[in-house]
């Protein structure tokens, strides 16, 4: 990449943003892949305090701890919970099981990072929300695919006017998925959009908005062991007639696998690739090539600094400490998530109903 060709409202994305005051003490509990390849490393390359970390499996809060030279292995979640140096639990294990940590830990008086999916119900995730919100605590989800690299620049470009009004959308992903790596998750009967494209359905919430309506469509290899859904089609629609395509296969066998996002609009054109998901889990740097209709000069072809995994990572982390200094809301609030998990679940009884549904039903049917 040569920076000078990159436009400075695209440069000044490749920062990190950091609040004033980032000495929070930080403690994980669940101690898995995710914490040790993805939060530590980014927390670590932004100063941020790791104290520790708990986990029902002893052992991997051990291994964690030692292989990152953190200060406490925590015996059990009460000690944690006491522990008066953490300010902040980051919560990282099976969306089920958050609902009675994140009870405890506001209960505690500790501000919460859970992970992605919130939850695998949306009540549960309401409560969770109202529970944090009753007791004046911060609650954010850890939805990082917001900072990576392409749509870091594409909020930039769309911020400054270089895209005009947004004609199209598309998120187009074909690749070969080893699900059985992750046994628990095979085993789910929702699959895909909960844990896979949710990181896509959450970041298009960020840039465009929440869709009047969602179509969606879940298909399987006919062969699969996993249980739930691997290949999806979902349209988003909006009431200016605006339309998002999000389509995901996950058995891709071919030696063309790919992963394309494209922002079409009356002004200027993004073509870009998710590079996470090339040679997974290695992963590459995002890519973006910039066309503008009437304007050349403004033309650029980049590879973006950095991977999603594990340089987005430190975003909800950062966010989350921004709000409890100035007592805002984080960019990835758990009330803001409510909105992803809405779109989601839009797209599951789009899906067993065969019809289009608004956002808004998910709210009406707890209510």
């Amino acid at each position: 990449m040569v920076v000078d060709s990159v436009p400075l409202i695209v440069r000044s994305t490749f920062n990190r943003r950091l609040p004033p005051k980032i000495d929070y003490g930080i403690a994980f509990i669940g101690c898995g892949g995710i914490v040790n390849y993805g939060h530590i490393p980014a927390y670590r390359t932004s100063g941020f305090n790791i104290i520790g970390g708990y986990d029902i499996n002893h052992e991997a809060a051990v291994r964690t701890v030692q292989t990152h030279g953190l200060n406490k292995i925590y015996a059990s979640l009460d000690e944690v919970l006491l522990d008066s140096t953490v300010h902040i639990v980051d919560i990282a294990v099976l969306p089920w099981d958050q609902r009675h940590i994140v009870e405890q830990a506001v209960a505690a008086g500790k501000h919460v990072l859970c992970q992605k999916p919130f939850s695998s119900r949306y009540a549960e995730a309401v409560e969770m929300t109202a529970l944090a919100q009753r007791a004046g605590l911060k609650i954010a989800v850890h939805q990082q695919f917001r900072w990576s690299s392409i749509i870091q620049a594409t909020r930039a470009l769309l911020l400054e006017g270089w895209l005009g009004d947004i004609l199209d959308v598309q998120v187009q992903v074909s690749i070969n998925t080893p699900w059985d790596m992750w046994p628990w998750l095979a085993s789910q009967p929702r699959l895909e959009v909960l844990f896979h494209s949710i990181h896509y359905l959450d970041s298009l919430r960020f840039l465009f908005g929440d869709p009047t309506f969602v179509t969606s469509r879940h298909t399987k290899h006919p062969t699969q062991k996993s249980r739930g859904e691997t290949k999806t089609i979902t349209v988003w629609e909006y009431t200016n007639g605006l339309q998002i395509l999000i389509a995901v296969c996950h058995f891709d066998w071919s030696p063309g696998l790919y992963s394309l996002f494209r922002v079409l609009g009356t002004e200027g054109l993004i073509e870009g690739t998710i590079g996470t998901n090339y040679d997974y889990p290695d992963g590459r740097s995002d890519s973006i090539t910039f066309t503008s209709r009437t304007q050349p000069e403004r033309n650029f072809s980049a590879t973006l600094p950095g991977k999603w995994i594990p340089d987005a990572f430190y975003g909800p982390m950062a966010s989350l400490m921004e709000a409890i200094q100035t007592d805002g809301e984080p960019l990835t609030s758990a009330e803001d998530n409510l909105g992803t998990l809405r779109v989601v679940e839009a797209a599951y009884r789009s899906m067993k109903e065969a019809r289009s549904l608004s956002p808004l039903e998910i709210v009406e049917e707890i209510f």
